[in-house]
């Protein structure tokens, strides 16, 4: 499987791309302004992410400033990554298009760019041949995900259930068939 999505026209302002490591201050910024420090994950976690042969992360840019991310890589179903964990190959073939993070700048809230970021992601993850999406829904966006057609999924190994548990009260770990 191939580690990037393709990339967009050019001619087309704020079309996501893939996440790059120049992203990272920017990115950085983005995650401080939507989550406050409890979520904030550090520089080097999101930079071995994106060296991981499965990272299919995404970027908006907007006059040049990071505005939104999606970050995101192929995995296995009922598999939680830790807040602040790796993104790790999964033991066999990738079957779940696994969403770890999507953040939009408070100021660009309302402006459809939390959907341009999800549906060219999860059409690259039907093209891939994946058959699920998964995410730990936290800060009482389970509304939010459930609008968009996930639906809450039990956790059967005690350690993705420790691994959901570092997301804090209130997380749940969500599923939706690509």
């Amino acid at each position: 499987m191939p580690n990037s999505l393709p990339s967009p026209s050019s001619s087309v302002p704020g079309a996501p791309r893939a996440l790059q490591p120049h992203d990272l201050p920017g990115l950085l910024q983005v995650q401080l302004a939507c989550y406050g420090e409890g979520f904030v994950e550090s520089g080097e976690v999101f930079a071995r992410r994106l060296a991981s042969p499965v990272n299919c992360s995404l970027v908006l840019e907007r006059a040049g400033q990071v505005c939104a991310y999606l970050a995101a890589y192929r995995s296995a179903r009922g598999k939680v990554t830790p807040l602040h964990g790796d993104f790790d190959s999964p033991a066999g073939d990738p079957d779940t298009l696994y969403l770890h993070d999507m953040a939009v700048l408070p100021a660009c809230a309302g402006q459809g760019l939390a959907q341009a970021l999800l549906a060219p992601l999860w059409a690259q993850g039907a093209a891939w041949g994946l058959r699920h999406t998964a995410l730990v829904s936290v800060q009482g966006s389970q509304g939010y995900w459930e609008r968009h057609g996930y639906a809450v999924q039990p956790l059967a190994d005690a350690l993705q259930r420790e691994r959901l548990a570092s997301y804090g009260e209130g997380a749940v770990y969500m599923l939706r068939e690509l």
